[in-house]
């Protein structure tokens, strides 16, 4: 598999030797400004990891990933961190929120289904690298049969000079058709195509229970009790070729290798962002809804310090997998978590509040910048926008004043404030006969002043 060896402790994603704390640090200043304590724990427990994979068996057992604490208002960083982080290492990551989640014997999902959830995110993932490797071979097996259904072979002929003369023919009537074929003449041309269609959804038997929260050996045993049928489908060639493409590989691809290595990846490289943590935070209740936030700790719990998740695939282990939670703490605090689960959260980060300089850093600097992004889309239409340097503290200005007269949203005020100001130039776009268009401070005052002058009108458009 590329990119993977197996190493002392077992797999070894070989990309992550690439990936020192401080590149690591380096390609999240990319997309996120400041936090960069935060930056510096994620990219050491990330580091970690790769290290362990390196020491002998033995000892990499006891190595447990240090999981993190993110403690810091809406809108600061915490999710996206996570989120780029996963994508940097190519691991499987999922994020949750705290709340999603009951204690076991309340209706709604059980904890457990967290690492089902990751299992299949990293099977997919997994999946896609495998078909890479062989999409070349498939690619030749899907032009075959796109040949054979444009031109249907017949019954076979006895051996005799006509038919071989017609044998002939119809060799190079496909050498033709395969040329086209190569050269995209037929691909709006319509086939026939044999599918085998998924059958119904287990939520369609047992509506009662969600895929995600039916146990393991249920899901396999509607699964078998529910073969797939086959229907026969006419599409063109475009469609089918993506159709093809996929049984193909799926055909080349060995299944049990697949999940052999997404469970090893999952076991070893699986990242869990768990948002709102401070929302199952308090006391023991009663009654009401947050009956079983206490509950929902106790669950956590064991998946955090390690334990055994059974899955349709196989039993995963949690041992090492990185979680990383998040939280406002506004009216808890962490102390209030159970003392058990604290402890597996032994790095605590706290992300600091933006203010009106970090929000004109968040509009030009990333490469994502909600600046760049909306000069690239008026730029489609053949627009040319531009923002001066005024305009752009303006709307900081403006989306700092918002939060806090409205409540504090972080960074995400920002992409109310900047629709708002390209919103009719956006809409014009496609129609303006002016294609330069400059934004300047008096434009966003014009845009915004009136809006945030009046407060009742500011808490539903801002």
């Amino acid at each position: 598999m590329p990119g993977l060896r197996y190493g002392k402790s077992g797999w070894v994603d070989e990309r992550m030797h690439e990936l020192t704390p401080k590149q690591i640090v380096a390609a999240l200043d990319r997309y996120i400004v400041g936090q960069d304590e935060a930056k510096k724990a994620v990219a050491v427990a990330i580091r970690n990891r790769w290290r362990r994979l390196r020491l002998p068996r033995e000892l990499a057992e006891d190595v447990i990933p240090k999981n993190i604490l993110m403690i810091g208002p809406t809108g600061v960083g915490k999710s996206e961190i996570a989120r780029r982080l996963a994508g940097l290492c190519n691991a499987p990551f999922i994020k949750v929120e705290a709340t999603k989640y009951t204690e076991v014997g309340y209706h709604g999902r059980d904890v457990e289904s967290i690492i089902r959830d990751l299992l299949e995110l990293a099977i997919n993932m997994v999946r896609t690298e495998f078909t890479e490797v062989v999409r070349e071979r498939a690619e030749q097996l899907t032009e075959e049969r796109l040949l054979d259904a444009l031109l249907p072979a017949g019954a076979p002929d006895e051996a005799t000079e006509a038919n071989r003369d017609a044998a002939e023919r119809r060799r190079r009537t496909r050498e033709k058709l395969r040329i086209q074929l190569r050269q995209g003449d037929l691909e709006d041309r319509e086939i026939h195509l044999t599918t085998r269609e998924k059958s119904l959804p287990v939520t369609a038997v047992a509506t009662m229970i969600s895929p995600g929260d039916m146990p393991p050996e249920l899901q396999d045993l509607f699964e078998r009790l529910m073969p797939n049928p086959t229907k026969t489908r006419t599409m063109s060639v475009r469609e089918a070729r993506q159709v093809m493409l996929s049984q193909e590989a799926e055909g080349l691809i060995d299944r049990d290798k697949v999940i052999e290595v997404a469970i090893r990846r999952t076991e070893n490289s699986g990242i869990v962002f768990v948002d709102e943590l401070d929302k199952i935070c308090g006391g023991e209740a009663t009654i009401g809804p947050d009956v079983s936030r206490q509950g929902v700790q106790r669950d956590l719990l064991p998946i955090v310090e390690g334990c055994t998740v059974s899955t349709r695939y196989g039993v995963v282990r949690t041992d090492h997998i990185l979680f990383i939670a998040a939280g406002a703490f506004t009216q808890t605090k962490p102390s209030d978590l159970m003392p058990e689960l604290q402890g597996r959260f032994p790095i605590r980060v706290e992300l600091s509040e933006l203010g009106q300089e970090e929000f004109v850093r968040i509009l030009t600097e990333p490469e994502n910048a909600l600046i760049k992004q909306q000069v690239a889309l008026l730029a489609t239409e053949g627009v040319e926008l531009s923002f001066t340097e005024d305009a752009i503290r303006e709307m900081a200005a403006m989306a700092y004043q918002a939060n806090d007269l409205l409540g504090n949203i972080g960074a995400r005020r920002l992409y109310t404030i900047v629709e708002k100001v390209v919103e009719d130039i956006a809409f014009h776009a496609s129609e303006a006969v002016n294609r330069r268009v400059v934004v300047d401070a008096d434009y966003v005052r014009m845009r915004l002043a009136d809006i945030l002058r009046d407060r009742t009108r500011s808490q539903y458009e801002l």
